[in-house]
Order: C-alpha cells, then sequence, then structure tokens
C-alpha cells in the first residue's frame, strides 16, 4: 500500500529545488538523499531525493532529476508516497490511520462505535469513533483509555473514563463547558500515527 508522505508547493531558486507541505510526523527519515518517491500523477515521476534542508519551517527538496526552476514548475502539486512494504513489520512504535479506519470501538464485550478517522495532535493523537447513531466521538489515543488494538480481529478496546463519551460529543461539549465541567484527564500519549 501506498502513504503520502509529501505535497510539492513552489520552485525555489534556480537549481530545481520545491517547497514541499510535509505530511509525516518522521520528516527526518523519510526525505534522506537516495530516497525514491512514487509520483502522482505518474508522469512527474519516480523522483528521487538529492538534498533535502530546511529554510525556516519550510523544507526543500531537491531532486536527482530535476536540475532547473523550469522543471520545478511543472512538478507544482504533484504527490509524494512512499510504499509502506518498505517499513519495518515489527514496529510497534504506533499505527497508521488505514490500519485504524473500520475497527469496531468495544466497551468489554460491547460495541459502541467504528473507528472513522485518527487525528495526529502535537501533544496526544484522538480517535475519531462514529457511533450507531451517526454521531462522532474523540478518543485520547493513549495507553490508559485504548489498552488493547487488535487489528488481526478488528477491534479496538476502550475503557473511558466515565463521561468520556458525554464529554467528546458535539452537544456535550458545550454541556460540559457550561456546568464548569472539563475533559478527563488522558495520561500518557500512546505512540501515534506513522507515516
Amino acid at each position: 500500500m501506498q502513504l503520502q508522505v509529501a505535497r510539492i508547493g513552489k520552485p525555489h531558486g534556480i537549481r530545481g529545488e520545491v517547497t514541499v507541505q510535509v505530511l509525516t510526523d518522521a520528516p527526518e527519515d523519510r526525505f534522506v538523499p537516495g530516497t525514491q518517491f512514487v509520483v502522482e500523477p505518474a508522469s512527474a515521476g519516480p523522483l528521487t531525493v538529492l538534498s533535502a534542508r530546511w529554510n525556516k519551517d519550510i523544507l526543500l527538496l531537491g531532486f536527482e532529476e530535476i536540475e532547473t526552476r523550469n522543471e520545478a514548475e511543472t512538478l507544482r502539486g504533484a504527490k509524494l508516497f512512499i510504499e509502506t512494504e518498505e517499513l519495518d513489520e515489527d514496529d510497534d512504535e504506533g499505527w497508521y490511520e488505514h490500519e485504524l479506519v473500520g475497527l469496531e470501538a468495544r466497551v468489554g464485550s460491547q460495541v459502541v462505535g467504528k473507528i472513522s478517522g485518527l487525528n495526529t495532535m502535537p501533544v496526544q493523537d484522538l480517535l475519531v469513533v462514529e457511533t450507531p447513531d451517526g454521531k462522532e466521538i474523540l478518543i485520547p489515543f493513549v495507553e490508559q483509555i485504548v489498552p488493547e488494538v487488535n487489528v488481526e480481529e478488528g477491534y479496538i478496546l476502550v475503557t473511558p473514563p466515565e463521561g468520556l463519551f458525554e464529554v467528546n460529543t458535539e452537544e456535550g461539549a458545550g454541556d460540559a463547558a457550561a456546568d464548569g465541567g472539563s475533559e478527563p484527564e488522558a495520561g500518557e500519549p500512546r505512540p501515534g500515527a506513522k507515516a
């Protein structure tokens, strides 16, 4: 399966460098010289990293196949992908969103919804759970609240603190604020999304 790690922006300078929007939490691992990307559209690739450097908070990439600003201009908007098969299958440091989406969320043996997304946040990641009645609930993706992720059997186990499901629904968030309540403490962050 292919995983998108960046989208190319505008050219930078005259030697074929481009700015990129980084879509991975490990840019230092993904953009090393020699790395080859699958490109969408396919006519623009494949592309091999020649150089990677930061200009303030913008990543600039040079590619072996691109030597001029005009060539770089043709890449604007192209998407860069890696093959996930290249990644270490034994790496338990986190989960890809595509591995989690569609899993049942269970409290004990009761199914309370399905995972519809993963929001990667600076402090901790949040699982987006869609309940049977169509509501979205945000669950902190931490060990204390999500002690088990079983991709093979198609579920995650949730041990929510009392009120978590009410507090994190849109209506409940307003009620909690009105009552002076707050979200439960989440504890130590789980390793989150990988890309």
